[in-house]
């Protein structure tokens, strides 16, 4: 099989594609032919070494599938072949989805939802599963509450607004002026310039002084350390950034602020509920580009750059099927 390997960590020259076996399915697991996959951040920051001790080299990352089940190993009962399916890999554990075929467990592989393509759903898999644990597990989102999305035009941002708004909260996000309509189209009620106005003026003149119920982090910075100006009484603050940049949180003690980390874990379960938002028109994610597996580099190197000009996630078109709609995009 044709894959995208990871030779050396530095740039997006560092990949190669090579001919590599294909995977056998072992006891309680599905093999997978691809479909597609696609870009995250996570990607480039593995490609570029960030992780070196956890992932040995040569490597095959990426972590979203979208795909045809082609077999099963002893065992599996969830699956048969020809069933849709849509995962993401096990993160530091395996190789991953930049390859034409992909072998996990069926304890962390859902059925695709049908309305979804698999570029769409390839787009929905780490990003919405982060956002679920972020906003229910951690932060504990509730109906009638406030949230600030930071990058509200990004790959997990999109997603954020449309999972806060099917939570029933009020959302705030911060995006570039050119992407205020894509960001109210996907349920935002109040959008800012980040570039032109501060957002913690924003959020206090937005709600009357009060800030608001919960902060997620998805660009880092000093996001931590700015957040408690934003947040209402005992406010939460949720980051999926791994940032090594010192922060000063001494204002979140007068708020009774909570912080949480997140670090998305792979499970069904979340597929599952991502599905039924799906399936009831709440949630879709936006395709902005679409590359093909030989040219990830491209792709990898089109998300590093600040100005992109990118709205949602950049899929990557593998298999046939993800090919074909690709070209009736």
């Amino acid at each position: 099989m044709k894959a995208l390997v990871l030779k050396t960590f530095g740039g997006p020259d560092a990949f190669a594609l090579w001919d590599v076996p294909k995977p056998a399915p072992q006891a309680g697991q599905v093999l997978v032919r691809v479909e597609a996959t696609s870009i995250n951040p996570l990607d480039y920051q593995v490609r570029r070494g960030d992780y070196a001790d956890l992932v040995p080299l040569p490597a095959i990352t990426g972590h979203d599938v979208s795909g045809v089940v082609e077999a099963i190993g002893p065992g599996v009962t969830a699956f048969t072949p020809g069933d849709e399916v849509w995962y993401t890999p096990q993160i530091f554990d395996g190789p991953g989805s930049y390859a034409e075929y992909h072998v996990a467990s069926e304890n962390i592989v859902g059925k695709k939802p049908a309305s979804l393509s698999h570029l769409e759903a390839a787009s929905l898999s780490l990003v919405g599963g982060t956002v679920w644990e972020a906003l229910g597990a951690r932060a504990a989102l509730r109906v009638g509450e406030s949230i600030l999305i930071h990058g509200g035009a990004g790959g997990v941002g999109h997603i954020a607004i449309q999972v806060a708004k099917a939570m029933g909260a009020r959302v705030f996000t911060t995006v570039r002026d050119a992407n205020f309509e894509f960001a109210r189209r996907l349920g935002a009620d109040v959008v800012i310039d980040y570039r032109k106005e501060d957002y913690v003026d924003a959020i206090l003149r937005e709600t009357g002084g009060q800030g608001v119920d919960v902060v997620l982090d998805t660009v880092g910075g000093n996001t931590l350390s700015r957040s408690p100006d934003a947040l209402a009484q005992l406010g939460r603050v949720v980051s999926i950034v791994d940032t090594a940049q010192p922060q000063n949180v001494i204002q979140a003690w007068g708020k009774n602020a909570s912080y949480h980390f997140v670090f998305t874990r792979q499970n069904r379960g979340k597929l599952d509920e991502l599905s039924a938002l799906v399936e009831r028109g709440q949630l879709r994610p936006h395709v902005g580009a679409v590359y093909s597996l030989a040219d990830i580099p491209l792709a990898h190197a089109r998300l590093e750059r600040s100005d992109n000009g990118l709205q949602g996630k950049i899929a990557i078109a593998v298999g046939p099927l993800a090919q074909r709609d690709r070209a009736n995009a």
